[in-house]
């Protein structure tokens, strides 16, 4: 059976063009490269091309790239990194984000709380879409009560409904009341503006799994002055911030997957955008109570979810699975919970709602045949399931 694959979200493939320019650093030239012989320095070659192949595209410096093993180690890289940065100054503080954020966020700073910081989470509205108003009267209550706001954490970009968020307007109302930003940029890297200095932000996560790079590779900017307490100890790679022996693979690889999604990003984002619109609109004419969840306009490109009243998401991937369909019900970090999606909650859905949401994410191989069959199979997946659903309200 053809496997339709509509889960890009979770992890992508590896592209062939990334393969190729890896392929040399598994065997051939295999060296660490922090070693001082031929090998060793083409090796450390190869690392500060990556570097200032990335930094190109992020208008910065090559110094301000930190090369990590996954989004959710950079992530924790920033806020650990700056809440130990203040303990270690005998001091503590807040740190504001919203709570739509990823778990890698939000479980890290529900596990800073056991060292007194303070942590809000700020609401959304009902497109997923964080106050700007709400962020500055909760910074000006803080610094009212005399509690350093340390840091704001908002992500780019939404992994389970694709809402987009106002970054550059969040950075410039932090540095307003001069706090720190930082943005989670996993799933915004191959569709949006990653230019940290019109963006204005000071710290932002990026992965490869979400950009048809390796698993097990990330990076984190730090913008210059911003200082953080390294994770890990042991040596000084990645300027004294993240010791061990560099993946000269892996970085090479995300290197070329990110030169490749911005001199791609126009052409790609248009063609995705028709074929998500096109997804949707075909969904909810050919399924009835259908609804969308998230922003119709500020959305990632390639980002359908999509709650069918009366059904359970998990019941529709099972059966969707069946049929060579892969999608998923939310966040894969999370795909063994039995409770609902936080964010769909957060978005104002009813635990009904949530629990029937479906998130079918597009990829750069994706095309209108497999949408069609996809929604064809949908359409006949919740017919069945609402005609056997106790809760199903003809």
């Amino acid at each position: 059976m053809k496997k339709i694959y509509f889960d890009n979200a979770a992890t992508t493939p590896v592209r062939k063009e990334v393969l190729k320019v890896i392929m040399p650093y598994f065997s051939k030239n295999f060296a660490n490269a922090s070693s001082f012989h031929s090998m060793g320095l083409e090796a450390k070659k190869a690392v500060t091309q990556s570097r200032e192949k990335i930094a190109k595209i992020l208008n910065c410096s090559p110094e301000e790239i930190i090369f990590t093993g996954s989004g959710t180690e950079s992530i924790n890289l920033a806020i650990k990194g700056i809440a130990f940065k203040k303990l270690l100054e005998g001091k503590k503080g807040t740190v504001i984000t919203q709570k739509t954020e990823h778990h890698a966020v939000l479980e890290t700073l529900e596990w800073l709380k056991k060292f007194g910081f303070n942590i809000i989470e700020l609401n959304v509205n009902k497109e997923g879409i964080v106050s700007l108003k709400e962020l500055e009267n909760t910074i000006i209550s803080e610094q009212n009560k005399r509690n350093e706001v340390i840091l704001v954490s908002i992500m780019y970009a939404n992994n389970e409904i694709g809402t987009i968020q106002p970054i550059k307007e969040l950075a410039q109302l932090c540095h307003k009341y001069k706090t720190i930003l930082h943005t989670d940029a996993c799933q915004a890297t191959e569709y949006l503006n990653l230019d940290t200095k019109e963006l204005e932000i000071d710290l932002m996560t990026l992965n490869g799994s979400k950009v048809y790079a390796f698993k097990g590779s990330g990076l984190l900017y730090k913008k210059k002055g911003i200082g953080l307490e390294p994770l890990l100890h042991g040596g000084g790679h990645e300027f004294k911030l993240r010791a061990g022996t560099e993946n000269v693979p892996s970085i090479v690889g995300l290197a070329k997957a990110i030169e490749l999604a911005e001199k791609e990003k126009k052409s790609e984002n248009k063609r995705l955008t028709q074929l998500r619109d096109y997804f949707i609109k075909k969904m909810q004419k050919e399924i009835p109570k259908s609804y969308l969840n998230g922003s119709k306009t500020k959305r990632l490109p390639n980002n359908i979810n999509i709650s069918f009243e009366g059904v359970e998401g998990e019941s529709i991937l099972l059966r969707l699975n069946e049929k060579g369909i892969e999608a998923s019900t939310g966040s894969a970090c999370t795909s063994q919970s039995l409770d609902p999606s936080h964010v769909l909650i957060a978005i104002g859905r009813d635990h009904g709602l949530a629990h029937s949401s479906m998130r079918f994410t597009l990829g750069k191989y994706s095309n209108k045949k497999e949408i069609d069959y996809t929604v064809k199979e949908l359409k006949k997946t919740i017919k069945f399931l609402r005609e056997i659903s106790p809760i199903w309200r003809r």
